[in-house]
């Protein structure tokens, strides 16, 4: 089953199939699959394009931060950042999660109050357990039904802003303002929907959007830079394009005996970038693609003596946990590292007999955020006049 999955995501990831000699190739497959899966897409896109089912609407200001493809673009750091720019304005924000793979996620339910959180991660789900360790005064809402986690935030905090992570696709609600994550290194993947690409749904859904934002600008060589932009520009019809790059930072750094359930991480960090620098240290995550962590240690400067990488979300077992401090032992490191949305999972779970830095991503706008503050403030006072007038 592992050589299959592994299989599944090279072709996602290259469009490599290495069974070209086949009859009918496995590649080939996929992309039948993919022809079934598209059409689903489409068939759903019309049916709510056509009114014949009608999107529900909250009594507030909706906005979406979403991608269009599988896996990470950073859309969570990205919500917080919008969730925290319209909380500057003065608005009162909630922000609304799936609660993918926690126990809430059917249920829903309010992880955090924005003082008290009051949810472990196995029910919230570890990036809204993330998102409420870092907002203050911010409440985090979980469930799969994003109008019933909508009515939730209205009836218990009465907010003038929801702000909703990864719900490019959720067409059940209507939003006011859809935000668009792409990956600028490879912002379609290799073309195809799943499951022969990373594409959730076909390019063509890119009009649903209102503003793009290309995350991980500073990767992409300067050479590329032109080509991916005019290769955007042909789809996005005059829109407003963001570029945003992530900047890493050791949010915590804790012993066994001091990590705790429910404990907010501070706005600012006594850990400077310098504090790992030289120093060996054993890495594990658990995430879409756990390259990008290694590439992220690499800026850090630190000297990586192994890593452990787990799938996305990955509920860890105690017998991992032990095989990750023991493997950290064995290679002589000083310092064990992970994510901070690893650490949500494991925060409570163990003590650790070595120290643990937890590194996060923020997203930054650069030389774009004032475009970028000028578009949300444009556009919240668009919003806001039109239901005044209402």
């Amino acid at each position: 089953m592992d050589r299959i999955i592994k299989k599944i995501e090279a072709i996602m990831a290259n469009g490599a199939d290495s069974t070209g000699s086949s009859v009918l190739s496995f590649g080939a497959f996929l992309l039948m699959l993919s022809s079934v899966y598209g059409g689903c897409v489409k068939l759903r896109q019309n049916i709510y394009s056509r009114r014949i089912l009608q999107p529900k609407r909250l009594p507030c200001i909706v906005i979406s931060v979403g991608n269009l493809t599988l896996g990470g673009t950073g859309k969570t750091p990205m919500t917080m950042l919008v969730a925290e720019r319209f909380q500057h304005l003065g608005y009162k924000v909630v922000v609304i999660s799936r609660g993918y793979k926690g126990r809430a996620e059917k249920t829903g339910g309010v992880v955090s109050d924005g003082r008290t959180i009051l949810m472990g991660p196995e029910i919230a789900g570890d990036e809204p357990y993330m998102m409420a360790m870092r907002l203050e005064n911010i409440p985090v809402i979980v469930g799969h039904n994003r109008f019933e986690a909508g009515m939730l935030a209205v009836k218990e905090f009465n907010p003038d802003v929801v702000v909703l992570d990864d719900a490019f696709q959720h067409l059940k609600l209507e939003r006011d303002l859809d935000l668009v994550l792409l990956d600028y290194r490879r912002p379609f993947g290799n073309m195809h929907l799943l499951p022969r690409g990373i594409l959730r749904e076909p390019v063509s859904a890119l009009l649903r959007g209102d503003a793009f934002i290309l995350t991980r600008s500073d990767a992409a060589p300067d050479s590329e830079t032109a080509t991916y932009l005019a290769q955007l520009k042909r789809y996005l019809k005059g829109k407003p394009i963001f570029r945003t790059f992530h900047v890493p930072n050791i949010k915590v750094v804790v012993r066994g005996s001091k990590a705790s359930i429910g404990k907010k991480f501070r706005r600012s960090s006594t850990f400077g970038k310098e504090f790992l620098k030289g120093r060996h240290v054993f890495a594990f995550s658990g995430l879409a693609d756990n390259h990008d962590f290694h590439g992220t240690l690499a800026g850090l400067d630190c000297v990586v003596t192994g890593t452990l990488e787990f799938p996305d979300h990955h509920p860890y077992s105690v017998m991992e946990l032990e095989n990750i401090v023991r493997s950290a032992k064995e290679a002589q490191a000083d310092f064990l590292v992970t994510t901070e949305k690893d650490y949500a999972r494991i925060a409570h779970r163990i003590k650790w007999p070595m120290d643990l830095a937890v590194i996060g991503i923020d997203s930054a706008f650069g030389e774009d955020e004032a475009a970028f503050n000028g578009f949300i403030n444009s556009r919240i006072e668009a919003l806001t006049s039109k239901d005044n007038k209402a």
